[in-house]
């Protein structure tokens, strides 16, 4: 006996939503998006002095590059977002840019897998702001956008020079991966 026109089920299909990775982002949104360091410990007044020379300055910048990274992304691309406020077009594309930049970065907690390779927290940030920048440019907001990418600079910069690295909780093993390998991010506290 045949059944025409009924629909095969199987007792073992997986939901076409993962709920997991949906109730972990509700959570995330929640909590604060990407606020992988608590502001309140990026701006500690009392962790504020200038270096003593070059050679401390430029270590301290290597580590809190690396120990900020979320928070310095967030930085920048409110500067470009307010750079743009008089432009509708390239504010929609922002927009849009904005929302793979909470799913592909603030979002996510493991690296991303494509066949055999991981992409790491540092390679997700370069690719996006690449992809990003290149995309704005195209709307014809150069002047703009490179203002807001030199003005968030100079403010990370400056941040990442007098902030005091001594009070930072550092895992040992990504603080020896990254003065190994350059700039990686330190895992969430």
């Amino acid at each position: 006996m045949t059944n025409y026109g009924a629909i095969p089920t199987s007792s073992n299909a997986s939901p076409v939503v993962d709920i997991e990775s949906i109730s972990r982002a509700k959570h995330r949104i929640k909590a604060g998006l990407a606020t992988r360091r608590p502001w309140r410990v990026m701006f500690d007044f009392h962790s504020m002095n200038l270096p003593r020379g070059v050679s401390a300055a430029f270590s301290r910048i290597k580590t809190n590059l690396a120990y900020f990274q979320t928070n310095y992304a967030i930085v920048v691309l409110i500067a470009i977002f307010l750079s743009l406020i008089k432009h509708p077009t390239s504010l929609i594309v922002f927009t849009v840019l904005g929302f793979v930049w909470v799913f592909l970065y603030f979002l996510r907690d493991e690296p991303i897998k494509i066949f055999r390779f991981q992409i790491d927290d540092s390679m997700v940030l370069i690719g996006l702001s690449v992809i990003t920048i290149v995309l704005l440019l195209l709307t014809g907001v150069t002047f703009n956008v490179v203002g807001a990418l030199l003005i968030g600079a100079v403010v990370i910069l400056i941040h990442a020079v007098i902030r005091k690295t001594e009070d930072l909780f550092v895992d040992e093993e990504a603080a020896v991966a990254s003065e190994t390998s350059g700039l990686t991010s330190y895992p969430s506290s």
